[in-house]
């Protein structure tokens, strides 16, 4: 409340002489005055507060947007050339979707249908998955199985057990590691020998660490452009924001 302090006392005070609005010079019976007339003003004209919600809401997000622009083109390099991350769709579209990912995360899980399907509709996005593991235990044992396979049997033996481990509703161990590796006819030993890895230990540490930077606590967080979507965003909206980005912003 305090923030739209000085719009409601300018709002109550238009009528009054530029010297009134001084509440220094004013004695304690003129300010007390002053503040019912104030007091008086809201509670005859309440739009008055909504409307100066309003702008001071736009003013924080066009703020919070400039900011996120500048932290994606000083971490450019990070988020789109990292050859530690998953590269898919068209390499050499036009615009690139940047995923952080917790396989745990049901808003990833919901956006998980609708990014393939705008890759796959348009055909000129470039998508890059960063493993951002939060949510726990479960969450980590996913991406360092999903990173443990991509370093094993490459990209296409990768993009196979996200689309698993990201449906997937059981325990990551051993034993269930071993059986969803049978499934996608790799091998289940080589993968758990590498997850505890040091290089995917890196990779992790590496994604927490731009997370950080950039100023992420959640999952999904998209990157299109020099956008930073944080949250899950419909199949519609994600569509009219790489058409901006195409519009050049």
């Amino acid at each position: 409340m305090k923030a739209l302090l000085p719009a409601a006392v300018m709002a109550a005070g238009l009528a009054l002489p530029a010297s009134a609005l001084d509440l220094g010079s004013m004695s304690d019976a003129e300010r007390e005055a002053f503040r019912a007339e104030v007091r008086a003003y809201l509670l005859d004209n309440p739009e008055v507060i909504m409307e100066a919600v309003a702008v001071l809401e736009d003013r924080q997000e066009a703020a919070q947007a400039a900011g996120d622009v500048e932290l994606v083109r000083a971490n450019a390099a990070d988020i789109f050339d990292s050859e530690t991350s998953w590269v898919g769709g068209n390499p050499e579209g036009d615009i690139t979707i940047v995923e952080f990912v917790d396989y745990r995360c049901s808003y990833c899980r919901k956006a998980y249908p609708e990014v393939n399907q705008l890759v796959a509709d348009d055909g000129n996005i470039r998508l890059i998955l960063k493993e951002f593991p939060i949510l726990g235990e479960q969450s980590v044992a996913s991406s360092r199985m999903a990173l443990a396979t991509r370093m094993a049997f490459g990209d296409e033996a990768y993009k196979a057990a996200h689309d698993v481990l990201i449906n997937f509703r059981g325990e990551v161990n051993p034993v269930s590691v071993k059986a969803l590796a049978s499934d996608l006819g790799l091998d289940g030993d080589v993968i758990l020998q590498k997850m505890d890895s040091p290089e995917v230990d890196a990779i992790i540490a590496e994604n927490h660490a731009l997370a950080q930077r950039l100023q992420i606590s959640g999952t999904p967080t998209f990157v299109v452009g020099d956008q930073l979507l944080r949250g899950y965003v419909p199949y519609a909206g994600m569509q009219n924001v790489v058409e901006e980005q195409r519009d050049g912003g």
